[in-house]
């Protein structure tokens, strides 16, 4: 019989991974990494760019061919129909294609920063994409840009990932991701540099600004050179802004901050309340319902809502009542008041809506939209209460300004996007009141963002506070010592003194049969004793041994472990799981010595 050949053919991953790693050996002997970093920037910028470019076409391709024939007056019947297809079918393909949550996209990534060293998955670089673009086509009344930076943070990664880089540049590389899927899909290079900066929370150091800049610039010309260089909403300035209008502005910052509190608080508690319904066919039928009769009736509700906001931009609010069950040919100031006040209110159940009954799209063009129809509404409510005349597009600009200030918790950004989005940059002081003041007033009832609150709230969210940031970054699987050897409660002293022999540690953790911790023992306590062979048969463990000063929980926040040892005073203090049983033990020195090695490793410059 012949001998059958051992011989395989060489594998194709394996091939593919020799090449890989002789470039990633020719790459340290021929490019320093800081250049490298900043080539890899420019392709994460170029590759954003593309993507926000198709995630536009799409959305813009399936509103046309589902809404282009339909009357521009009265009510329309597929109003409630085409929204409810949309989530259903993105939910579908969420559900059963991509089986992940990508939903609320922007806090995956801080998510993903904070507690999965930076990394997401390959999927996440086209799902988003396709799930929103299929939501927000179809009318869910959502926003394209926290999936655009879901998308481009993935890329980011992915692409770190590939080139095997270390954390601290993957982290720079998803920042570098984010901020061009703003800069690609808004035309907002600052913008998108400021949004990395102020809502994913990473640093500007000499490290981060060129990487970041060239991301930014690289994915806003992609978008200049395949859709023009017209600004995304048409706004012309017809009136200067005037120093006699400061007053106002104050006041409308005001309003806004308390719009951006009604829109944060019932995007939550419609969550909330999606969260209860475990079933996901109850959910699609929950959130189909409520998007359904609200886009109806409030038809700017469908999709991103920007052709209202162009609208009121033009100075115009009855062309956006047209479409409604409302319409009639005149409409009285105070039926356009009601009918603005009624969308702003309804804005937050329609966008929480759409995503709880499984839709995906973001939150940043529900609050542009919000804070366009509020600044136009405080004005021309003004003007008509006591016969002023302030521009009414100008404050609607101001609007957007200060809704996504404070929304966002991110108040240079609101201003440079809102400045990009419209060319609107003669508005400088007023934008800078407006946002400010509304920033101002959020953060006194809401400290965190709309992103951010959650996973405040379960402390895995990485910010600024670079003490914080860190105990953050740190795991207690990585700090928990287990060479200790365990003593039973029974043990007389000379068996102690065995255990002893054989260990390098002072401590020593006692017991039960299922794996309880009962105390501790401390050479320290023993050592007066240990040498005397008389009390070796009379004295016992459980004699001897003492309570723990306190123990720690080995899911508990690194946060709050150090707070422990600061309230007990201790080095050392036992890990036990979920059931109080011995896992191993902390201590000080351990933790400061990995803090420091993660401080240098995410802050090298």
């Amino acid at each position: 019989m012949s001998e059958t050949s051992t011989e395989h053919p060489t594998d194709e991953s394996t091939r593919l991974n020799s090449t890989m790693l002789r470039f990633l050996h020719w790459r340290q002997l021929h490019i320093k990494e800081k250049n490298f970093v900043l080539i890899l920037a420019l392709v994460v910028g170029i590759l954003c760019g593309f993507a926000a470019l198709i995630l536009k076409w799409l959305i813009h391709f399936i509103s046309s061919m589902l809404t282009g024939h339909l009357s521009q007056v009265g009510g329309n019947w597929l109003y409630i129909v085409y929204p409810v297809i949309g989530i259903v079918i993105a939910g579908l393909y969420v559900r059963y294609v991509v089986r992940d949550n990508i939903s609320h996209g922007v806090t995956r990534v801080l998510e993903a920063i904070s507690q999965n060293k930076s990394r997401l998955k390959a999927h996440n670089m086209y799902s988003s994409v396709i799930a929103s673009s299929i939501t927000i086509g179809f009318g869910g009344s959502v926003g394209a840009e926290g999936p655009i930076v879901h998308t481009g943070a993935a890329i980011g990664s992915q692409l770190g990932s590939l080139f095997r880089m270390s954390p601290r540049v993957l982290m720079l590389l998803v920042g570098c991701g984010a901020a061009a899927g703003i800069a690609g899909i808004f035309k907002a290079p600052i913008a998108g540099m400021l949004f990395t900066l102020e809502v994913l929370m990473l640093d500007l150091t000499t490290a981060s600004v060129m990487p970041l800049l060239i991301a930014s610039i690289s994915a806003a010309t992609v978008a200049y050179t395949f859709s023009g260089t017209n600004f995304e909403f048409f706004f012309i300035q017809s009136e200067q802004f005037a120093t006699g209008r400061i007053p106002f502005a104050i006041l409308l910052g005001i309003a806004c901050g308390f719009v951006s509190l009604y829109f944060t608080r019932v995007m939550n508690t419609m969550e909330n309340m999606f969260s209860h319904l475990k079933k996901p066919w109850k959910k699609t039928a929950v959130g189909g319902a409520i998007l359904a009769t609200l886009v109806f009736v409030f038809p700017p509700l469908y999709g991103e809502g920007y052709g209202a906001i162009i609208e009121l931009l033009g100075g115009d609010p009855s062309q956006i009542v047209e479409q409604s069950v409302f319409y009639t040919e005149r409409y009285s100031t105070a039926a356009v008041c009601i009918f603005i006040l009624a969308i702003i209110l309804l804005k937050a159940f329609a966008t929480s809506a759409t995503n709880g009954g499984g839709g995906v799209g973001g939150t940043f063009a529900p609050s542009l939209f919000v804070g366009c129809m509020a600044g136009f509404l405080f004005a021309y409510t003004i003007n008509h209460a006591f016969d002023l005349d302030l521009s009414t597009k100008n404050f609607a600009l101001m609007g957007m300004a200060g809704v996504m200030s404070a929304v966002m918790h991110a108040p240079l950004m609101a201003i440079f996007l809102t400045a990009e989005l419209t060319g609107g940059y003669n508005l400088f002081l007023p934008l800078l009141i407006v946002s400010t003041i509304a920033y101002g007033t959020i953060k006194t009832f809401e400290p965190y963002s709309i992103y951010t609150m959650r996973l405040a709230q379960r402390g895995t969210l990485l910010t600024h506070h670079k003490d914080k940031a860190v105990l953050t970054l740190l795991k207690m699987d990585s700090v928990v010592e287990t060479d200790f050897l365990k003593v039973r409660p029974e043990m007389c002293l000379k068996e102690m003194c065995d255990v002893i022999a054989q260990s390098s540690r002072n401590l020593f953790p006692v017991i039960d049969n299922d794996g309880r911790l009962l105390g501790i023992v401390l050479l320290d306590d023993i050592r007066n004793i240990m040498f005397r062979p008389d009390l070796y048969r009379r004295m016992f463990v459980s004699k001897f041994m003492t309570a723990p000063i306190a123990k720690v929980k080995l899911g508990d926040k690194m946060e709050n472990v150090m707070k422990t040892f600061d309230d007990t005073g201790a080095w050392n203090l036992p890990v036990v799981d979920e059931s109080d049983r011995y896992v191993g033990f902390v201590s000080k020195s351990k933790i400061f010595n990995s803090y420091r090695r993660v401080l240098r490793h995410y802050s090298d410059e």
